[in-house]
């Protein structure tokens, strides 16, 4: 099911509440804004949230027998790449980055919020349709920018991320998590990709993509030969 609402705070704020209402949300269920006064990215950052893009926040009911909550970042970006796939160029340059960024031509084209909510985990997308923020840290891009000839409609978008998303859902619990990190690697940059790592007690740490953990944690070598795994940190293309 798909509520849309003409704006709100922050579609995973508004999950959150309910959710802690008591209201019987359902796995599967969406809401979608058409704006947000007051979007969030991940580390507490603003996300710039104008007509004609996408935001929605879905529910997970998570499951004892499920993998690791946090590797549910891997599932929503394979899920945003599936559905890029059906609105790009098959030559477009479409590319994952660690934990749950996905780049077209190097330029970041979505953001993925996953929050904890009792039982459940609320996943909330946004995905830049038809423009971009201009950001000073980094280069954006729009479905509309990437390719003109596109659904160039936000509902029809999140339709076919609904069917995205369920089917990696799917694949996270049927296959387990190698599976999905095995899918990941596949879509992500080269392993050897030069990488810089922002961590909160050391700072910038640079090193070169050396895959994933079982966990999914990142696997960083580091320029004197040895092998750093991260587990938390900003991550760009250096």
């Amino acid at each position: 099911m798909i509520e849309v609402v003409e704006e709100t705070a922050s579609t995973n704020a508004d999950l959150s509440r309910r959710l802690g209402a008591g209201e019987g949300l359902a796995e599967g269920f969406w809401l979608r804004a058409v704006r947000q006064s007051a979007g969030r990215g991940r580390r507490g950052r603003q996300w710039s949230s104008p007509e004609g893009n996408l935001y929605a926040s879905t529910i997970v009911a998570l499951r004892a027998e499920d993998p690791s909550v946090h590797t549910l970042a891997f599932v929503a970006a394979l899920a945003v790449y599936d559905l890029m796939l059906s609105q790009l160029p098959l030559e477009a340059d479409c590319q994952l980055k660690w934990p749950n960024d996905v780049l077209v031509g190097g330029a970041k084209i979505c953001g993925i919020l996953l929050e904890r909510a009792g039982d459940h985990v609320i996943i909330g997308i946004g995905v830049n349709v038809v423009s971009a923020p201009d950001l000073p840290d980094r280069a954006t891009t729009s479905i509309l920018a990437a390719n003109p000839d596109n659904d160039n409609d936000a509902q029809a978008i999140l339709e076919k991320l609904v069917a995205c998303l369920a089917e990696r859902l799917s694949q996270w619990r049927r296959e387990g998590l190698a599976a999905t990190l095995a899918a990941w690697i596949r879509h992500a940059h080269p392993q050897g990709t030069p990488l810089l790592v922002t961590l909160d007690e050391e700072g910038l740490l640079p090193g070169a993509f050396a895959g994933l953990d079982p966990d999914g944690a990142l696997r960083l070598r580091l320029a004197d030969g040895s092998l750093r795994v991260v587990h938390a940190g900003d991550v760009s293309l250096a």
